[in-house]
């Protein structure tokens, strides 16, 4: 059977890939053709996820091998054939290319015909893909170091705070003058 995939992205609006794969390839010939059609250097640690209709998460399949407890099942892409997993049209699988910021293309089953491809295959190609990794201070919005330098006095409180209006009593054994010492 060939399974005809298509692959979104939540980030770019005119995104758009068609994938044609065999339902026996396994999901790292998946992985290959997803990483060929959007120009994606194949460096980085990537998994899919088997998703309910509501993309919600279920069974992971990872490129590498990775430390898991031992009442989780393992999948690896290279293992793993696409349909032990995808069966039904509609069926929906997230590809998460950057694992730091936790993003992914969105990948639905839209058509199973009878055949046997002799390729996977990109059949269409609309749009610029997202960049494969964001970098951190885009992540972050600013440096750490900027944002440490942003906070004004207001932020740590008072700014007419006076040392000398503390009631000395409220430390104990330390004076008012030990207490000045210290700024």
């Amino acid at each position: 059977m060939i399974y005809r995939f298509v692959l979104l992205s939540d980030e770019v609006d005119n995104f758009y890939r068609e994938l044609e794969i065999n339902s026996d390839a396994t999901f790292l010939d998946m992985h290959n053709l997803i990483l060929d059609s959007v120009k994606y250097t194949k460096d980085q640690i990537t998994s899919f996820f088997v998703c309910s209709d509501r993309w919600e998460k279920k069974q992971e399949i990872t490129l590498i091998e990775m430390d898991t407890s031992a009442d989780e099942d393992l999948y690896l892409m290279e293992d793993t054939h696409i349909d032990e997993f995808i069966h039904d049209k509609g069926d929906r699988l997230l590809y998460t290319f950057d694992n730091v910021a936790d993003r992914s293309f969105f990948i639905e089953l839209k058509e199973v015909k009878p055949g046997h491809n002799a390729a996977p295959v990109c059949t269409k190609s609309e749009g610029n893909s997202p960049v494969q990794l964001v970098d951190e201070t885009a992540l972050l919005g600013n440096s750490a170091q900027d944002k440490a330098g942003s906070y004004d006095s207001e932020f740590y409180g008072d700014s007419d705070f006076d040392m000398d209006e503390l009631d000395e009593e409220g430390f104990g054994d330390v004076s008012i003058d030990d207490v000045n010492e210290l700024y």
